[in-house]
């Protein structure tokens, strides 16, 4: 395999080519949030560059003594297209390992994992976060690290990439940003890649529960918005199908505070809709519900845990079903209604998940499964929506080997759902 040692110093590699790519030299030790960081923004004439250019990178040196296994990691702004097909931009982390992956035909491996971030908070995005609150664990809910999952999956060697994909309105909910923009962050990579000589690469695409809508949305986006970008495969987990139809399950559940930040997130890019909603607050709740916006997640999920979320609104629940909010739903939230992914798929899910149920994932992947998807479901017998993340976490890694090793054989008949019954929990008794 051709040598990628030139992927520890990225930037140089940008500096020396004439792509115009603007090249942060100073060592970034004390990050500062994106609202409050000059470099967390589009430079002069960024509207006329195609969607996946490189706009800006940086070393984000500060990461690498936060997650073990990294050689080397950046911060790479992109040109992307929001929800609404306006010029937006984004910003993803890419991780670079101690030593490289080689499948048998040479190619080195790219993993983008789309993190769940659920938020309206620009400064909860990974490329922020994953030096503070990702990278703490929450052990009553058996929840690891995401910085430890990233060190995971360095130490096989593949290259991982980390979308901030709510982009800069921290968009939660609306999936087609979502998309656009995991798509965008791997072509901006690729494009880096390809300043220099490499020996090819297998990629592929991964999330859980948020992610999951973002991981999926690129799937089914692909085939029209970025018909030039390879993906080898998809993997999805703990889908969230139609956000929408969950709303009575996430008020006043633990994760509460999800429905407020999934209702200024989607309206986000929607003046119309952000207008309607902000309408039909109770008055003197207005000010505490729109301070989600400035709210760290975690904080946000804490405030509102097992709270009544209904009560902000004048008419209650009913208001979240006006057809302007609806249209944006059915816009925005459902999954499995646009283009036919064309690389494998890997869904694993909880048949018990009580956010989002197995009823819609099942008629998700029938409908696709009729349009020649190729899918492979596992509906875990065991287990919720929270233990599926580490349940379903070594059958996700066993599928993306056979991807990267290039040992993945599409079987004949392309749907192929089964029950298993996955719980790590017993084994490490």
């Amino acid at each position: 395999m051709a040598s990628l040692e030139w992927l520890l110093d990225l930037r140089a590699v940008a500096k020396a080519s004439s792509s115009g790519i603007i090249t942060d030299d100073a060592p970034l030790e004390n990050q500062l949030p994106p609202s409050k960081d000059p470099w967390y923004s589009a430079p002069d004439d960024w509207e006329i560059r195609q969607p996946g250019d490189v706009l800006r990178i940086r070393s984000a040196s500060n990461l690498t003594n936060v997650v073990e296994g990294s050689a080397a990691v950046y911060h790479i702004l992109y040109r992307s297209t929001d929800s609404r097909g306006q010029a937006s931009w984004a910003v993803t982390t890419l991780f670079v390992p101690n030593s490289f992956y080689c499948s048998p035909s040479g190619k080195a491996a790219i993993l983008s994992y789309q993190f769940a971030y659920n938020t309206c908070n620009v400064d909860s995005g990974p490329s922020f976060a994953l030096s503070g609150v990702m990278a703490k664990s929450e052990p009553n809910l058996g929840i690891k690290s995401s910085t430890s999952l990233i060190t995971e999956m360095l130490s096989f060697g593949w290259i991982i990439n980390t979308p901030d994909h709510l982009g800069p309105t921290a968009a939660f909910g609306a999936s087609v940003q979502a998309g656009r923009a995991s798509l965008d962050a791997l072509r901006a990579v690729h494009r880096l890649f390809n300043l220099r000589k490499h020996p090819g690469f297998n990629t592929a695409i991964w999330g859980y529960s948020g992610g999951s809508i973002a991981t999926f949305a690129a799937a089914e986006l692909q085939p029209s918005y970025s018909p030039d970008l390879s993906i080898s495969a998809a993997v999805v987990g703990g889908l969230v199908d139609d956000i929408s139809t969950a709303l009575d399950k996430i008020n006043r559940s633990p994760i509460a505070g999800t429905l407020i930040a999934l209702l200024i997130g989607i309206t986000a890019q929607y003046p119309e809709a952000r207008a309607y909603l902000e309408s039909c607050l109770v008055p003197e709740m207005k000010d505490e519900f729109m301070a989600a916006v400035n709210t760290e997640v975690t904080q946000n999920v804490g405030k509102y845990a097992g709270k009544d979320i209904y009560t902000f609104f004048k008419g209650g629940s009913a208001e979240l079903r006006a057809p302007i909010l609806q249209e944006l739903y059915n816009k925005q939230a459902k999954l499995g209604y646009r283009d036919t992914p064309t690389m494998p798929m890997f869904l694993y899910k909880a048949i018990q998940d009580q956010f989002c149920t197995i009823d819609l994932t099942d008629a998700t992947v029938d409908r696709l499964c009729e349009k020649g998807a190729d899918i492979k479901f596992e509906r875990n017998t065991v287990g919720n929506h929270v233990s599926e993340i580490e349940n379903g976490k070594p059958r996700a890694f066993g599928f993306l080997r056979s991807i990267f090793d290039e040992s993945y054989k599409s079987p004949a008949s392309k749907r192929n759902v089964v029950d298993v019954t996955a719980d790590v929990s017993s084994q490490n008794k």
